[in-house]
Protein backbone atom coordinates (compact mmCIF):
# COMPACT_ATOMS: atom_id res chain seq x y z
CA UNK A 1 0.00 0.00 0.00
CA UNK A 2 0.93 3.13 -0.74
CA UNK A 3 2.01 5.91 2.02
CA UNK A 4 -0.12 9.49 1.65
CA UNK A 5 0.09 12.74 3.84
CA UNK A 6 -2.11 15.20 3.58
CA UNK A 7 -0.34 18.55 4.50
CA UNK A 8 -2.25 21.57 5.53
CA UNK A 9 0.67 24.56 6.23
CA UNK A 10 -1.45 27.26 8.84
CA UNK A 11 -1.06 30.88 9.33
CA UNK A 12 -3.26 32.20 11.61
CA UNK A 13 -5.72 30.00 10.40
CA UNK A 14 -6.65 28.38 14.31
CA UNK A 15 -10.59 28.97 13.55
CA UNK A 16 -10.20 27.73 10.33
CA UNK A 17 -8.52 24.16 12.23
CA UNK A 18 -10.91 23.71 14.71
CA UNK A 19 -13.94 24.18 12.31
CA UNK A 20 -12.33 21.65 9.58
CA UNK A 21 -10.17 19.76 11.13
CA UNK A 22 -12.72 17.16 12.78
CA UNK A 23 -14.21 16.36 9.48
CA UNK A 24 -10.90 15.95 7.50
CA UNK A 25 -9.99 13.55 10.59
CA UNK A 26 -13.60 11.55 10.07
CA UNK A 27 -13.26 11.61 6.25
CA UNK A 28 -9.81 10.43 5.90
CA UNK A 29 -8.65 6.60 6.14
CA UNK A 30 -6.90 5.73 9.37
CA UNK A 31 -3.70 4.71 7.00
CA UNK A 32 -3.39 8.25 5.73
CA UNK A 33 -1.07 10.53 7.76
CA UNK A 34 -2.56 14.03 8.88
CA UNK A 35 -0.10 16.95 9.23
CA UNK A 36 -0.02 20.76 10.30
CA UNK A 37 2.89 22.87 9.08
CA UNK A 38 2.56 26.04 10.90
CA UNK A 39 4.16 28.85 9.20
CA UNK A 40 5.18 30.90 12.62
CA UNK A 41 1.53 31.59 13.61
CA UNK A 42 0.68 34.48 15.64
CA UNK A 43 -2.51 33.36 17.00
CA UNK A 44 -3.02 30.28 19.13
CA UNK A 45 -2.76 28.11 16.46
CA UNK A 46 -0.01 25.65 18.10
CA UNK A 47 -1.82 25.89 21.20
CA UNK A 48 -5.42 24.64 19.18
CA UNK A 49 -3.24 21.91 17.87
CA UNK A 50 -1.56 20.60 20.67
CA UNK A 51 -4.51 20.58 23.09
CA UNK A 52 -7.47 19.64 20.56
CA UNK A 53 -5.67 18.07 17.78
CA UNK A 54 -2.05 16.04 19.84
CA UNK A 55 -3.03 12.86 17.45
CA UNK A 56 -2.22 14.97 14.23
CA UNK A 57 1.35 15.71 13.58
CA UNK A 58 2.59 19.25 14.11
CA UNK A 59 5.63 20.89 12.09
CA UNK A 60 6.32 24.47 13.44
CA UNK A 61 8.55 26.47 10.92
CA UNK A 62 10.36 29.36 12.28
CA UNK A 63 8.84 32.06 10.22
CA UNK A 64 6.43 32.74 7.98
CA UNK A 65 7.81 31.70 4.23
CA UNK A 66 4.39 32.35 2.74
CA UNK A 67 2.40 29.62 0.64
CA UNK A 68 5.34 28.51 -1.31
CA UNK A 69 8.34 27.92 0.62
CA UNK A 70 6.35 27.05 3.42
CA UNK A 71 5.23 24.17 1.78
CA UNK A 72 8.95 23.33 0.07
CA UNK A 73 10.17 23.66 3.95
CA UNK A 74 7.55 21.14 5.50
CA UNK A 75 7.17 18.85 2.71
CA UNK A 76 10.80 18.10 3.30
CA UNK A 77 9.83 16.71 6.72
CA UNK A 78 7.42 14.28 5.31
CA UNK A 79 8.33 11.15 3.82
CA UNK A 80 5.14 9.50 1.84
CA UNK A 81 4.39 8.44 -1.55
CA UNK A 82 1.78 10.35 -1.82
CA UNK A 83 1.11 14.27 -0.88
CA UNK A 84 -2.30 16.16 -0.73
CA UNK A 85 -1.72 19.81 0.07
CA UNK A 86 -4.83 21.16 1.92
CA UNK A 87 -5.82 24.64 2.65
CA UNK A 88 -7.06 24.66 6.50
CA UNK A 89 -10.79 26.20 4.68
CA UNK A 90 -11.50 23.13 2.95
CA UNK A 91 -14.41 20.67 4.12
CA UNK A 92 -13.52 17.69 2.62
CA UNK A 93 -16.60 14.77 2.00
CA UNK A 94 -16.44 11.24 2.64
CA UNK A 95 -14.43 9.24 0.30
CA UNK A 96 -12.72 11.65 -0.56
CA UNK A 97 -8.83 10.39 -1.17
CA UNK A 98 -10.48 6.95 -2.55
CA UNK A 99 -11.15 8.22 -6.10
CA UNK A 100 -8.28 10.01 -6.24
CA UNK A 101 -5.41 7.69 -5.05
CA UNK A 102 -7.18 5.16 -7.74
CA UNK A 103 -6.85 7.60 -10.86
CA UNK A 104 -3.02 8.27 -9.99
CA UNK A 105 -2.06 4.33 -9.23
CA UNK A 106 -3.73 2.97 -12.22
CA UNK A 107 -1.83 5.05 -14.54
CA UNK A 108 1.96 6.08 -13.60
CA UNK A 109 1.65 9.03 -16.05
CA UNK A 110 -0.69 11.16 -13.85
CA UNK A 111 2.34 13.51 -11.49
CA UNK A 112 -1.09 15.16 -10.19
CA UNK A 113 -4.45 16.13 -9.69
CA UNK A 114 -7.16 17.27 -7.41
CA UNK A 115 -10.54 17.00 -6.66
CA UNK A 116 -14.20 18.72 -7.68
CA UNK A 117 -13.44 22.07 -5.55
CA UNK A 118 -17.17 23.50 -4.60
CA UNK A 119 -17.90 26.51 -3.20
CA UNK A 120 -18.29 26.44 1.21
CA UNK A 121 -20.39 29.02 1.23
CA UNK A 122 -22.84 28.30 -2.18
CA UNK A 123 -22.39 24.29 -2.06
CA UNK A 124 -23.89 24.01 -6.12
CA UNK A 125 -21.76 26.30 -6.87
CA UNK A 126 -17.91 25.56 -8.47
CA UNK A 127 -15.69 27.56 -6.15
CA UNK A 128 -13.37 30.47 -7.99
CA UNK A 129 -9.65 28.46 -6.78
CA UNK A 130 -9.73 25.39 -8.63
CA UNK A 131 -13.23 24.44 -9.57
CA UNK A 132 -12.75 21.14 -11.63
CA UNK A 133 -9.61 21.87 -12.98
CA UNK A 134 -7.76 24.85 -14.35
CA UNK A 135 -6.40 25.74 -17.90
CA UNK A 136 -4.38 28.88 -19.47
CA UNK A 137 -4.71 30.56 -22.44
CA UNK A 138 -1.79 31.93 -24.78
CA UNK A 139 -1.07 35.07 -22.85
CA UNK A 140 -0.83 33.06 -19.64
CA UNK A 141 -4.19 34.13 -17.98
CA UNK A 142 -5.61 31.02 -15.82
CA UNK A 143 -9.30 29.84 -16.18
CA UNK A 144 -11.23 26.69 -15.27
CA UNK A 145 -13.75 24.23 -15.69
CA UNK A 146 -16.90 26.30 -14.06
CA UNK A 147 -15.13 29.55 -13.87
CA UNK A 148 -13.85 31.64 -16.24
CA UNK A 149 -12.44 35.36 -14.93
CA UNK A 150 -15.46 36.25 -12.35
CA UNK A 151 -18.36 34.11 -13.74
CA UNK A 152 -18.84 30.85 -11.39
CA UNK A 153 -20.98 28.15 -12.90
CA UNK A 154 -23.62 26.30 -11.00
CA UNK A 155 -22.57 22.54 -10.70
CA UNK A 156 -25.44 20.47 -12.31
CA UNK A 157 -22.95 17.33 -13.19
CA UNK A 158 -21.35 19.06 -16.64
CA UNK A 159 -17.82 18.38 -15.66
CA UNK A 160 -18.17 14.81 -14.07
CA UNK A 161 -15.79 13.45 -16.34
CA UNK A 162 -12.20 12.79 -15.45
CA UNK A 163 -10.51 15.27 -17.71
CA UNK A 164 -6.87 15.92 -18.25
CA UNK A 165 -6.12 19.19 -16.91
CA UNK A 166 -3.57 22.32 -17.34
CA UNK A 167 -3.21 22.89 -13.68
CA UNK A 168 -4.25 21.28 -10.21
CA UNK A 169 -5.59 23.81 -8.02
CA UNK A 170 -3.16 23.91 -4.51
CA UNK A 171 -6.18 24.48 -2.27
CA UNK A 172 -6.69 20.20 -2.76
CA UNK A 173 -3.62 19.13 -4.57
CA UNK A 174 -2.73 15.30 -4.78
CA UNK A 175 0.85 14.67 -6.19
CA UNK A 176 3.67 11.81 -5.94
CA UNK A 177 6.24 13.47 -4.26
CA UNK A 178 8.95 11.59 -6.65
CA UNK A 179 7.46 14.12 -9.09
CA UNK A 180 7.06 17.25 -6.28
CA UNK A 181 10.78 16.88 -5.61
CA UNK A 182 11.84 16.34 -8.99
CA UNK A 183 11.10 19.26 -10.54
CA UNK A 184 11.70 21.57 -7.80
CA UNK A 185 8.51 22.07 -6.30
CA UNK A 186 6.92 24.93 -5.64
CA UNK A 187 8.77 28.51 -6.62
CA UNK A 188 9.59 29.86 -2.98
CA UNK A 189 10.40 33.14 -4.51
CA UNK A 190 6.58 33.72 -5.64
CA UNK A 191 6.00 33.24 -1.67
CA UNK A 192 2.09 33.12 -2.79
CA UNK A 193 -0.37 32.58 -5.74
CA UNK A 194 0.31 31.09 -9.39
CA UNK A 195 3.10 28.93 -7.83
CA UNK A 196 0.41 25.66 -8.55
CA UNK A 197 0.62 26.50 -12.43
CA UNK A 198 4.04 26.54 -12.72
CA UNK A 199 4.74 24.06 -10.77
CA UNK A 200 2.34 21.85 -13.00
CA UNK A 201 3.36 23.65 -16.44
CA UNK A 202 7.06 22.40 -15.58
CA UNK A 203 5.41 18.31 -14.67
CA UNK A 204 3.71 18.65 -18.21
CA UNK A 205 6.89 20.01 -19.96
CA UNK A 206 8.61 16.48 -18.62
CA UNK A 207 5.85 14.55 -20.15
CA UNK A 208 3.69 14.23 -16.60
CA UNK A 209 -0.02 14.35 -16.56
CA UNK A 210 -2.43 16.32 -14.27
CA UNK A 211 -6.15 15.52 -13.99
CA UNK A 212 -9.27 16.53 -12.21
CA UNK A 213 -10.55 14.06 -10.34
CA UNK A 214 -14.64 14.87 -10.25
CA UNK A 215 -15.85 11.37 -8.25
CA UNK A 216 -14.34 13.44 -5.02
CA UNK A 217 -15.87 16.79 -4.18
CA UNK A 218 -14.46 19.29 -1.33
CA UNK A 219 -15.79 22.71 -0.43
CA UNK A 220 -13.61 25.24 0.06
CA UNK A 221 -14.18 29.01 1.74
CA UNK A 222 -11.48 31.03 -0.14
CA UNK A 223 -10.01 33.95 0.61
CA UNK A 224 -9.34 33.31 3.69
CA UNK A 225 -6.04 34.50 3.92
CA UNK A 226 -6.43 37.28 1.38
CA UNK A 227 -9.53 38.17 -0.02
CA UNK A 228 -9.84 38.06 -3.65
CA UNK A 229 -10.05 42.44 -4.10
CA UNK A 230 -6.48 42.51 -2.09
CA UNK A 231 -3.92 44.65 -3.78
CA UNK A 232 -1.22 42.63 -2.47
CA UNK A 233 -3.33 40.03 -4.06
CA UNK A 234 -3.73 41.36 -6.91
CA UNK A 235 0.21 42.53 -7.05
CA UNK A 236 1.72 38.80 -6.66
CA UNK A 237 -1.13 37.53 -9.13
CA UNK A 238 0.33 39.72 -11.99
CA UNK A 239 4.02 39.57 -10.60
CA UNK A 240 3.97 35.80 -10.45
CA UNK A 241 1.95 35.67 -13.65
CA UNK A 242 4.84 36.97 -16.20
CA UNK A 243 7.73 35.57 -14.14
CA UNK A 244 6.03 32.10 -14.93
CA UNK A 245 5.64 32.68 -17.84
CA UNK A 246 9.39 33.85 -18.45
CA UNK A 247 10.52 30.83 -16.68
CA UNK A 248 8.25 28.36 -18.84
CA UNK A 249 7.53 29.31 -22.73
CA UNK A 250 9.64 28.38 -25.28
CA UNK A 251 11.84 30.50 -27.47
CA UNK A 252 9.55 31.18 -29.90
CA UNK A 253 6.70 32.54 -28.26
CA UNK A 254 8.59 34.47 -25.04
CA UNK A 255 8.63 38.42 -27.03
CA UNK A 256 5.33 37.94 -28.24
CA UNK A 257 3.27 36.77 -25.53
CA UNK A 258 5.20 39.19 -23.25
CA UNK A 259 4.49 42.06 -25.75
CA UNK A 260 0.95 41.31 -25.93
CA UNK A 261 1.26 41.43 -22.01
CA UNK A 262 2.73 44.86 -21.55
CA UNK A 263 -0.17 45.99 -23.47
CA UNK A 264 -3.09 44.12 -21.38
CA UNK A 265 -1.97 44.78 -17.94
CA UNK A 266 -1.85 48.60 -18.88
CA UNK A 267 -4.93 48.51 -19.77
CA UNK A 268 -5.82 46.53 -16.95
CA UNK A 269 -4.15 49.25 -14.70
CA UNK A 270 -5.92 51.98 -16.19
CA UNK A 271 -8.89 50.66 -16.03
CA UNK A 272 -8.71 50.08 -12.35
CA UNK A 273 -7.06 53.67 -11.70
CA UNK A 274 -10.32 54.67 -13.94
CA UNK A 275 -12.98 52.87 -11.76
CA UNK A 276 -11.09 54.28 -8.54
CA UNK A 277 -9.44 51.44 -7.55
CA UNK A 278 -6.00 53.06 -6.68
CA UNK A 279 -4.69 49.91 -4.43
CA UNK A 280 -5.10 47.89 -7.36
CA UNK A 281 -3.69 50.50 -9.66
CA UNK A 282 -0.17 50.63 -7.97
CA UNK A 283 -0.32 46.83 -7.45
CA UNK A 284 -0.46 46.04 -10.97
CA UNK A 285 2.30 49.04 -11.96
CA UNK A 286 4.34 47.49 -9.27
CA UNK A 287 3.99 43.82 -10.32
CA UNK A 288 5.56 44.96 -13.59
CA UNK A 289 8.37 46.97 -12.16
CA UNK A 290 9.31 44.07 -9.86
CA UNK A 291 9.05 42.04 -12.83
CA UNK A 292 11.20 43.88 -14.47
CA UNK A 293 13.56 44.03 -11.78
CA UNK A 294 13.66 40.31 -10.77
CA UNK A 295 14.16 38.57 -14.10
CA UNK A 296 17.55 38.54 -14.55
CA UNK A 297 17.11 36.50 -11.25
CA UNK A 298 15.59 33.71 -13.28
CA UNK A 299 17.78 32.77 -16.30
CA UNK A 300 19.88 30.17 -15.27
CA UNK A 301 15.79 28.52 -14.26
CA UNK A 302 14.27 29.51 -17.25
CA UNK A 303 17.62 27.63 -19.20
CA UNK A 304 17.23 24.62 -16.96
CA UNK A 305 13.44 23.97 -17.50
CA UNK A 306 14.01 24.38 -21.24
CA UNK A 307 16.97 22.15 -21.44
CA UNK A 308 14.44 20.10 -19.17
CA UNK A 309 11.09 20.19 -21.64
CA UNK A 310 10.51 16.78 -23.44
CA UNK A 311 7.04 17.50 -24.39
CA UNK A 312 6.04 20.57 -26.99
CA UNK A 313 4.75 23.90 -25.03
CA UNK A 314 2.00 22.64 -22.67
CA UNK A 315 -0.37 25.75 -22.91
CA UNK A 316 -3.60 24.18 -23.31
CA UNK A 317 -4.75 26.12 -26.14
CA UNK A 318 -4.24 28.76 -28.45
CA UNK A 319 -6.59 30.93 -27.50
CA UNK A 320 -7.02 34.51 -25.92
CA UNK A 321 -9.53 34.07 -22.84
CA UNK A 322 -9.45 37.97 -22.58
CA UNK A 323 -10.93 37.88 -26.52
CA UNK A 324 -13.44 34.94 -26.40
CA UNK A 325 -14.77 36.58 -22.81
CA UNK A 326 -15.09 39.98 -23.43
CA UNK A 327 -16.06 39.96 -26.95
CA UNK A 328 -17.50 36.92 -27.85
CA UNK A 329 -19.46 36.96 -24.64
CA UNK A 330 -18.35 32.71 -23.99
CA UNK A 331 -19.03 33.21 -19.93
CA UNK A 332 -18.73 28.74 -19.79
CA UNK A 333 -15.99 26.73 -20.31
CA UNK A 334 -18.21 24.38 -22.45
CA UNK A 335 -18.69 27.26 -24.91
CA UNK A 336 -14.73 27.74 -26.15
CA UNK A 337 -15.52 24.94 -27.87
Amino acid sequence: MKSISVVILNYNGAEMLRNFLPTLLRNTPAMVEVVVADNASTDDSVTVMQNLFPEVKLIKLERNWGFAEGYNRALQQVKSDYYVLLNSDVEVTEGWIEPMLSVMENDAAIAACQPKILDYKRKKHFEYAGAAGGFIDRYGYPYCRGRIFDTVEQDVGQYDEICDIFWASGAALMIRSEDYHKTGGFDGRFFAHMEEVDLCWRLHARSRRVVCVPQSTVYHVGGATLNYNNPRKTYLNFRNNLLMLYKNLPDGDLFKVMLFRAVFDYVAALKFLLSGDGGAFKAVMKARADYRHMKHLYADVRKNNLECTTAESPVTSRLSILWKYYVCGCKYYTQLK
